[in-house]
């Protein structure tokens, strides 16, 4: 809930944006230019001020409402599925694989796509997976031997066509893996914060993947770089490799790599 005293002393413009954003709950600046009459620089700076003022986050091209820790991007918005660019991501992820690697490979619709883009000469590699539709997709792929990790199949999510399996019971054969890599997925990417997610449910198989891994790569699209989610999942210094799209700011690229970890675009 907005705090009063930061929506007092609105002007008229800044009322109106928040209006908007209440309804959409995302929007562009082109969208509130057209909307308001006034020019792009002038919306950008009615932002900007909004966000100082903690009513609003700004993303690429616009803003969002201010949403709890454990917001979920709503899968209902077109221009914030990313779908191009987790194909990328995915794509560029699968390259990564060698043959002869046991990976650990997280659930979501980014290393779903990877899993579908993994090489068909690759060669002796095991995959533990904690999601169904990974297990499914690499059944008859003539290079891999597919495991699952177990658990309890979850019900309920942002994506219903996403099966994972989560606690308890989930993280019972990842204390048996020595796995060359895992990669992951997340909700949230921050420099300080590190990696977050907010389904609590999920994390502790995140995290007993990461544990059973000497190497871990994160893949996440530009959409979620300055999001903080309720669940942490781990630290930037635990993860090796963040693979993004270059939609991504150069300034939070740059922010990242800062920190120490190395961010390939797709």
């Amino acid at each position: 809930m907005s705090d009063p005293a930061a929506l007092s002393h609105l002007s008229p413009r800044h009322e109106r944006i928040l209006e908007i954003l209440k309804n959409e709950r995302v929007v562009e600046v082109g969208r509130l230019s057209d909307a308001l009459g006034v020019s792009a620089v002038t919306i950008r700076s009615d932002l900007d001020a909004l966000e100082r003022r903690m009513l609003l986050r700004r993303i690429r091209g616009g803003a969002t409402s201010v949403q709890p820790a454990r917001f979920v991007r709503p899968l209902e918005l077109p221009s914030h599925n990313f779908g191009e660019e987790k194909e990328r991501i995915g794509a560029m992820a699968a390259r990564m694989v060698r043959n002869g690697e046991t990976i650990n490979l997280d659930a979501g619709t980014t290393t779903l796509a990877m899993a579908l883009a993994l090489p068909a000469d690759l060669r002796d590699v095991v995959v533990i997976t904690s999601s169904l539709d990974i297990a499914i997709a690499l059944e008859n792929h003539p290079g891999t031997t597919v495991m699952v990790t177990g658990g309890t199949v979850k019900k309920t999510g942002r994506n219903p066509r996403s099966r994972s399996l989560i606690p308890p019971f989930a993280a019972l054969l990842l204390d048996q893996i020595n796995a060359d890599c895992v990669y992951l997925c997340c909700a949230g990417i921050d420099a300080k914060r590190g990696f977050t997610n907010a389904h609590f449910e999920e994390v502790e198989t995140k995290r007993a993947m990461l544990a059973s891994a000497r190497r871990a790569v994160m893949l996440g699209d530009h959409g979620k770089i300055g999001h903080v989610a309720g669940a942490r999942i781990a630290g930037v210094e635990e993860v090796s490799i963040l693979v993004t799209d270059r939609n991504a700011e150069p300034a939070d690229v740059q922010s990242l790599e800062a920190a120490g970890l190395d961010v390939v675009l797709a």
